[in-house]
């Protein structure tokens, strides 16, 4: 790692944030800091994106005042400028969520490294690219960390926080800490990882779930009842280790592997992906229009917020609303 200068202020202090990028990532985290109490510049080339970004937070803020609002928390706090430059210009911490393209990562994040005043951290919502390879060319690398959410990021907690080979240990530092006070939960991840950790093993189950679809062995519908009336109850408040650990009784994690550790060896997954080919697309688009029903996009977006607030409300990890 190398050496960044200072941020000009302590995470604490930060008052301006600036969002570039404003789609489901990017409006998600324009939502959730406005929520917190935070001024928000956000900038998106999409000739509709202003309409877009304040319908989107509009919508997210019934289930933001059911999570708690953080003193003067307001949408009038959002301005949306015409140039990335005007965005920057008085940031103290800048989020980046581009569409998913390394080419287009790399020139973005190099302009916000030009625009940005000195010092200031510049984190990536990168879902899948490391910032080894983001990186390059940036005049000051140090600076520069990824801080990946999980979609809506203004509900749900977790961020993992990892820089690149020539990220300053500064910056992953002072990025960890916003984030907690900007009142995330933070994952900070000691080495880059492709895909990072919980889109990982999101990605185990959604191959396996793929597979099953494609050979006729589950309808979309049942994969989704398998997790929601299954392990996605415990797994809401008990990770995957130390719900196994459970099921080896009081002999805890060391019992359950002696017993069923040879299962291991059995071919019950699938790992490497299916063919996405055409009728598996359609298996899929179809079981998800049956599962929703009559029900719409944005009521879907309704039920979803408040299941998680719901979920977070009755497992006490609500936290606190102010800076």
């Amino acid at each position: 790692m190398t050496t960044t200068p200072p941020a000009p202020c302590a995470p604490e202090d930060v008052r301006r944030v600036a969002c570039i990028g404003a789609g489901v990532i990017g409006g998600g985290w324009v939502a959730h800091f406005l929520a917190r109490g935070y001024d928000v510049t956000a900038w998106d080339p999409a000739p509709d994106a202003e309409e877009k970004l304040r319908r989107l937070v509009a919508a997210a803020w019934p289930a933001l005042e059911q999570l708690g609002l953080a003193e003067g928390a307001s949408q009038d706090r959002l301005t949306v400028t015409a140039t990335l430059a005007e965005a920057v210009a008085d940031a103290q911490f800048v989020q980046e969520s581009a569409p998913e393209k390394l080419e287009l990562k790399r020139s973005l994040l190099a302009e916000l490294d030009a625009a940005t005043p000195p010092g200031v951290v510049i984190a990536s919502s990168t879902s899948g690219y490391p910032m080894t390879d983001m990186q390059t060319e940036a005049a000051d690398p140090g600076r520069l960390v990824v801080g990946h959410p999980f979609n809506p990021p203004y509900l749900i907690p977790l961020v993992e926080v990892v820089g690149g080979e020539r990220t300053a240990a500064d910056a992953v530092a002072w990025s960890s800490r916003f984030y907690d006070v900007a009142g995330k939960s933070v994952i900070t991840m000691d080495r880059e990882l492709p895909g990072f950790i919980a889109n990982r093993l999101q990605e185990a189950l959604w191959r396996e779930a793929l597979h099953m679809v494609a050979n006729g062995e589950a309808t979309v519908k049942d994969i989704d009842d398998s997790i929601t009336e299954g392990p996605g109850l415990r797994w809401a408040f008990m990770g995957p280790c130390l719900t196994f650990a459970l099921a080896g009784g009081e002999g805890g994690m060391g019992h359950m592997l002696d017993h069923f550790g040879p299962s291991l060896k059995s071919p019950w997954t699938r790992l490497e992906a299916p063919e996405l080919d055409r009728e598996l697309r359609d298996a899929m688009v179809d079981g998800c229009e049956e599962a929703a029903g009559e029900r719409t996009y944005a009521d879907l977006v309704a039920e979803r917020d408040q299941g998680v607030i719901d979920v977070l409300r009755a497992t006490g990890r609500l936290g606190g609303t102010a800076r």
